[in-house]
C-alpha cells in the first residue's frame, strides 16, 4: 500500500480574513477547478463551514468518467485552517489540510493532501501517468486563478511537491 502526499504553498497579497472568506466557501471550489473536470456541488454548500459538514460533488476526473465525491469537513479553526476528508469518491484515502497564515504583505496558503489510490498495483502504475499529472494541472490552474483574482507576491514563488511513503 502506497501513500502519497501533495504539499503546496502559495502567497497572496490579501488579508487573512479575505483568504478565509474565499477558501472556506465550498462554492468557490468550482471557481478554482479546471472547467473540463465538470465540477459541480450537489449538496451541502449552503451554509458557513462547520465540523461535520458533508458536501457532495459531481466531478469528471478523466474524460468519459464521472463520479460523485463526498467529503466531510472534520476540523475548522476559524481564519486559520480546516480539514476535509473524502467519505466516498475516486480515492481510497483523501485527507486535505488547508492552512492560512499571515506573512509580510499578505498570507500564505498551505495545502497538505495525504492520499491513497484504489486498485492496488494498478493505482500505483496510474499515479505518475495520470493522477500526479492531473493534480499538478489542478494546482497550477488554482494558482493562476487565485493570482487573477487577488494578485501575487512576486518574490515568493509557489511551491508544489509530491512525496510517496
Amino acid at each position: 500500500m502506497k501513500l502519497y502526499q501533495l504539499h503546496s504553498k502559495q502567497a497572496l497579497p490579501i488579508t487573512r480574513h479575505e483568504a478565509w472568506q474565499f477558501l472556506s466557501d465550498p462554492a468557490n471550489l468550482k471557481v478554482i477547478t479546471p472547467k473540463h473536470m465538470g465540477f459541480n456541488i450537489l449538496t451541502g454548500a449552503d451554509r458557513e463551514m462547520f465540523p461535520g459538514q458533508i458536501i457532495q460533488y459531481k466531478v469528471s476526473p478523466f474524460p468519459g468518467f464521472t463520479t460523485k465525491w463526498v467529503t466531510e469537513i472534520t476540523h475548522v479553526a476559524q481564519g486559520s485552517y480546516f480539514v476535509d476528508e473524502q467519505r466516498f469518491g475516486p480515492y481510497a484515502l483523501w485527507h486535505h489540510k488547508h492552512f492560512i497564515k499571515e506573512i509580510d504583505n499578505g498570507v500564505e496558503m498551505e495545502d497538505i493532501i495525504d492520499y491513497k489510490l484504489p486498485l492496488g498495483i494498478l493505482g500505483q502504475i496510474a499515479h505518475p501517468i495520470l493522477v500526479k499529472k492531473q493534480l499538478q494541472e489542478i494546482f497550477s490552474f488554482r494558482e493562476q486563478k487565485l493570482q487573477e483574482l487577488f494578485g501575487s507576491i512576486a518574490d515568493i514563488p509557489t511551491q508544489l511537491e509530491f512525496k510517496s511513503f
